[in-house]
């Protein structure tokens, strides 16, 4: 009667190479049948695969299993192809073999690499440990490889993630490539779309919800794409809830920006999860189309850093929400409904109060303060407008000659003096082979010169750059005018043009308030460029 009753324990990594024949999982199993052919003391009475687990880590399930069945005392002999299949981690393996398996009183026999416990100079200590220690240096040197790969592909814009964000999908021509999901991102703008109109996260989750809309993970689930498992809501009824209409919200992948590498484990040897900090993200502009305008999502950001308290129903955000500020003592102003003689009437008031340090407290009607400042966004429109109609009809050469004429006598400037040093640089060498220099002096003067050549063509580029910047700034004066643009014929006040063009409203008394553009410093830099092109007019 056979002596053993053993396990065959067979692991394959998915990392290790699937077209290499020596190491699937069928080959170990040959190799370990074969062996049982000449061992009559040992009978096999079941088997455990890992396919696809690392040897890093210990917590596989058929390897569990496998330790479940030794302290239920079904087996007392493990069979392996190689030391490297019971485990890569030196540490760990070698607690296994030299006190759990000795505890348990199970032989241990590794084919290829000649270990066999039942017999003490096929178990030797220092084989082993030396083994051990060349498959766990193994593990290092190809996470260090892989990691190493990972990160020069994210630098290079290429996605190696597994699951793309609910709006793209991979490019069947190139993996590494983001494409738009032309329906899923359809579903993103109008939830960006719904967030500038005034909607909270909640609402708009129930809208959708309402219309049948499949949330990303459903979504994913339904046309068979790659998607998150495990997880509390890996269910094709998973349903849109704010966290996910938010996350979406907040996700600069939408402007065509490729954030990778945002979490990262200690080492390989331990898999918790840690977040990284925002500074060690990579990000590549431009990797991939984008779906949200990035001035649309710096708006979202922007509305989202806003007090955005709903109304009871939820349905909407209030108009000035976020946005109205005390002239007084700068808290918050509270919005407040009455009802008097059957009429209900809103109005807005400081809520520190005399009592708490406000001296001036005001309060004022929302009708009041919607057409004041209805009326005073009119008025900052036709002047953004007014003012951009004006640089526009002025000629951009003329507005910028100045500058731009001293950038380009700097430069010419800059190249003389290279040129100079460069004829300089030449006849060192000849000098030195004259002996007009010696070697200490010819190596001083190419080094002296060589510094300089470096310093000069450095300048050169920037002043390169301060010449396209001057030509940037007008198409940048465009797309900020353009959103004054957009609300040029508004007759009614409405949250979104509120929260895209107002940064604040300080409330000084009921008659007068301070208003605080978006832009306004581009607005100052244009009349300045303005008055700058008049003066330069009448110079002339």
């Amino acid at each position: 009667m056979p002596k053993y009753q053993a396990t065959e324990y067979l692991r394959l990594s998915y990392t290790e190479n699937h077209e290499n024949e020596s190491d699937s999982i069928a080959n170990q199993k040959k190799l370990i049948e074969d062996y049982l052919k000449g061992h009559p003391d040992i009978e096999l009475v079941s088997e455990k695969v890992d396919d696809g687990y690392s040897g890093i880590l210990f917590d596989r399930p058929a390897f569990q299993e496998m330790m479940q069945d030794i302290t239920d005392g079904k087996v007392n002999c493990v069979i392996v192809k190689d030391l490297s299949r019971l485990g890569r981690e030196y540490i760990e393996t070698g607690r296994y073999l030299r006190r759990i398996f000795p505890a348990y009183g199970v032989r241990f026999i590794a084919i290829n690499d000649n270990i066999d416990t039942a017999h003490e100079h096929a178990g030797d200590d220092l084989n082993i440990s030396m083994k051990n220690l060349i498959n766990d240096a193994y593990c290092h040197d190809i996470s260090v490889k892989t990691r190493s790969a990972l990160e020069v592909k994210r630098k290079k814009g290429d996605y190696v993630g597994a699951c793309p964000v609910y709006g793209y999908r991979k490019s069947e021509e190139n993996r590494n490539q983001l494409v738009v999901d032309e329906y899923a991102a359809r579903v993103v703008r109008d939830i960006f779309r719904a967030k500038i109109d005034g909607r909270s996260a909640k609402r708009i989750a129930d809208e959708l919800n309402a219309l049948g809309v499949l949330s990303p993970l459903a979504y994913k689930i339904s046309r068979g794409l790659p998607h998150p498992k495990g997880g509390f809501a890996d269910r094709p009824d998973a349903k849109w809830s704010a966290t996910t209409v938010i996350r979406i919200l907040q996700d600069e992948i939408y402007t065509g920006t490729l954030v990778q590498g945002r979490q990262g484990t200690y080492n390989h040897k331990l898999r918790n999860v840690i977040q990284k900090p925002d500074e060690e993200w990579i990000r590549v502009k431009d990797a991939h189309e984008a779906i949200i305008r990035k001035r649309d999502f710096d708006l979202v950001q922007h509305i989202m850093g806003l007090d955005t308290r709903t109304a009871p129903e939820g349905e909407k955000v209030y108009l000035f929400s976020g946005l109205l500020v005390c002239g007084c003592c700068g808290a918050r102003m509270t919005r407040k409904t009455n009802t008097v003689g059957g009429k209900k009437y809103i109005y807005y008031h400081c809520p520190t109060g005399k009592k708490h340090g406000c001296t001036h407290p005001v309060m004022l009607r929302e009708d009041d303060l919607t057409q004041c400042v209805l009326a005073s966004v009119q008025a900052h429109i036709k002047n953004v407008v007014s003012v951009d109609e004006l640089l526009n009809s002025i000629s951009e050469e003329t507005i910028n000659r100045e500058l731009v004429a001293g950038c380009k006598a700097q430069i010419a400037e800059n190249r003389a003096q290279l040129e100079q040093i460069g004829v300089f640089k030449a006849g060192l060498y000849e000098n030195f082979v004259k002996g007009m220099l010696d070697k200490a002096e010819y190596k001083s003067l190419r080094d002296g010169y060589t510094e300089r050549m470096e310093e000069l063509r450095s300048a050169i580029d920037q002043l390169r750059q301060e010449m396209e910047r001057v030509t940037d700034r007008t198409s940048e004066r465009q797309k900020w005018a353009q959103q004054f643009r957009e609300f040029s014929n508004m007759t009614e006040l409405d949250r979104r043009a509120v929260v895209t063009l107002i940064q604040s409203i300080r409330i000084i008394s009921k008659t007068e308030l301070k208003i605080t553009f978006r832009y306004q410093m581009e607005y100052d830099a244009a009349l300045q460029k303005l008055s700058q092109a008049r003066l330069e007019q009448e110079v002339v």
